[in-house]
């Protein structure tokens, strides 16, 4: 980290068909390899396969929902404190923990065991939005580790 001076955010576009900077933003955390097309292509066909399967209208509102079920509120950072290291609970700022929530989930529908990556990344999120699957349990694992070591939250900084 700098001491200098603070980094300086970039501007996110908005992404093409939605019109929206949180799903571009997804998008870039989808893409391997500087593919934004073949990112984008898994996105829109995951948000279709939704918007199938849930008969939901406007698919950018369930996927605003299942980011909002997969964010941490809490986090644990490790300290330094005389020979000793905690783990102490600190709250997420809102941009690190729709970030955290964008990897988890990426991650995890890479994980999954459908056939292709439109279906794994559309049932990740079905998960999410009723909260279960393997992005709200480590959301959850999070805050119960956040929870547990609730008694050196006085060694925040």
């Amino acid at each position: 980290m700098s001491r200098r001076r603070a980094a300086v955010k970039r501007e996110v576009l908005p992404d093409p068909v939605y019109n929206s900077k949180v799903l571009n933003k997804f998008i870039n955390e989808i893409m391997e390899g500087g593919k934004k097309t073949v990112a984008q292509k898994i996105v829109y066909g995951a948000l279709d396969i939704i918007k199938e399967k849930s008969n939901e209208k406007d698919p950018l509102d369930y996927f605003q929902k299942c980011v909002n079920n997969v964010k941490p509120s809490v986090e644990v950072k490790s300290r330094r404190v005389g020979g000793a290291t905690y783990q102490v609970p600190m709250e997420v700022r809102s941009t690190r923990a729709q970030a955290l929530a964008f990897k988890w989930i990426a991650t995890n529908s890479r994980k999954r065991n459908e056939k292709t990556q439109r279906e794994r990344l559309a049932n990740e999120l079905i998960d999410a939005f009723e909260n279960k699957g393997n992005s709200v349990k480590k959301k959850e694992d999070i805050h119960k580790m956040a929870e547990a070591n609730r008694a050196f939250a006085h060694y925040r900084w």
